[in-house]
């Protein structure tokens, strides 16, 4: 018995130096035990390999084995597909970014461009208009004739008034009442008539009474009894309304 006890004592050792070796060394002493004819575990003592067979002993084909593998699998499976939604979703993400930034970019564009075109066609409109308005302005300028600021001046100038709002009368007609009227004389006033015995006393050549030049008056005329030209329009437009024309007028009016 105590030949046997020291043998004893050492597989002892052995034993426990095994656990704490495979302990501490984890797969690499796995690695170790399973490889049969390596060369380190030839050195080793028969108790050690033969501890490190039992407590780390490893068959790839058991069950347990197939489904820590099946599990690792499928982790990395699941871990590789999330990845790649998620790379998948960025990429969709970035590109509806850009599709939106285009999309906003091209509308501003089209808005600027839009506002540049509209600008441009009312600035061209405005120019059109100014354009046509000097023209007629420069037409009516060259049509319409300077008359001299006397008698016969006065009556040419009423009789080119006249013809645009179709009033009837002819130089012969005018000139002859006014003569008979006023002698010619734009600030000739009648202050001993019934008129002016009423307070309205006729005034200029063709000797008007300010109800009358207010009702016949012409726009386009001095708002002014004693102004010749305003005064001959008014009293024509007057006699053609009563008479047909101041050349049918012989007499007071």
């Amino acid at each position: 018995m105590s030949a046997n006890t020291p043998g004893h004592s050492r597989l002892s050792k052995t034993y426990k130096a095994s656990v704490a070796g495979v302990a501490a060394l984890g797969a690499a002493a796995l690695a170790f035990t399973l490889v049969p004819g390596n060369a380190a575990a030839q050195t080793e003592p028969q108790a050690l390999v033969n501890t490190q067979q039992v407590a780390w002993g490893y068959n790839a084909d058991s069950a347990q084995a197939k489904a820590l593998h099946a599990s690792l699998t499928d982790q990395h499976t699941v871990l590789g597909l999330k990845a790649k939604q998620e790379a998948e979703a960025k990429l969709k993400a970035a590109a509806e970014a850009k599709a939106k930034a285009a999309a906003k970019a091209k509308a501003d564009a089209k808005a600027k461009a839009d506002a540049k075109a509209k600008a441009e066609a009312k600035a061209k409109a405005d120019a059109k208009k100014r354009a046509e308005a000097k023209a007629a302005a420069s037409r009516a300028a060259a049509r319409t004739p300077v008359f001299a600021n006397n008698l016969d001046g006065w009556i040419r100038e009423a009789l080119f008034i006249m013809d645009k709002h179709n009033i009837p009368g002819t130089y012969e007609g005018i000139h002859r009442n006014i003569m008979r009227e006023s002698s010619g004389n734009p600030r000739a006033i009648n202050n001993w008539d019934i008129n002016a015995i009423n307070g309205v006393p006729s005034k200029g050549l063709l000797q008007v009474i300010y109800p009358t030049f207010k009702a016949y008056h012409v726009p386009g005329t001095k708002f002014d009894q004693y102004d010749p030209v305003a005064n001959i329009v008014a009293a024509c437009n007057y006699a053609a309304d009563r008479y047909g024309s101041m050349d049918n007028v012989n007499s007071a009016y």
